[in-house]
């Protein structure tokens, strides 16, 4: 998480030094331009949509406007990275994302707890962004 690296190019440069691949993560109201600087390094970058801490909590409201300013960022750098969203992701708020620039959704409560079982959920969900064009 930026908010809890001080020092987040040297820990990312160390993580890639290895010869692993770095991810950055930052919270709803942590502004997406912060991670502008270091998305020549990261291979993922992680929108939370909600406060992280626990599960089942709702997608707050605009955060695809968010993630759409994410996308536009990392374009902007010519960043390869991927875009990450995680929070209140269910077959309402994942064509938003999508449709946003979203690469990779995280779906906990919305599979899980799906009506129908996991696979119903999976089903759901995919099915919701079946027809989505992702921001170009």
């Amino acid at each position: 998480h930026y908010e809890a690296a001080p020092h987040l190019h040297p820990a990312l440069e160390k993580i890639k030094s290895l010869g692993m691949k770095a991810g950055v993560a930052i919270k709803p109201l942590t502004p997406g331009a912060n991670l502008v600087e270091v998305l020549d390094l990261a291979d993922l970058v992680l929108v939370m949509t909600v406060e992280p801490g626990y599960g089942g909590q709702e997608f707050i409201s605009g955060m695809e406007t968010k993630v759409s300013r994410m996308r536009q960022l990392i374009e902007e750098r010519g960043s390869k990275c991927l875009l990450e969203v995680d929070g209140g992701i269910d077959p309402n708020t994942a064509p938003l994302v999508v449709a946003a620039g979203a690469d990779v959704l995280v779906a906990g409560t919305s599979i899980f707890e799906a009506q129908g079982g996991i696979a119903a959920g999976i089903h759901g969900l995919r099915e919701s962004i079946g027809q989505v064009q992702p921001a170009s």
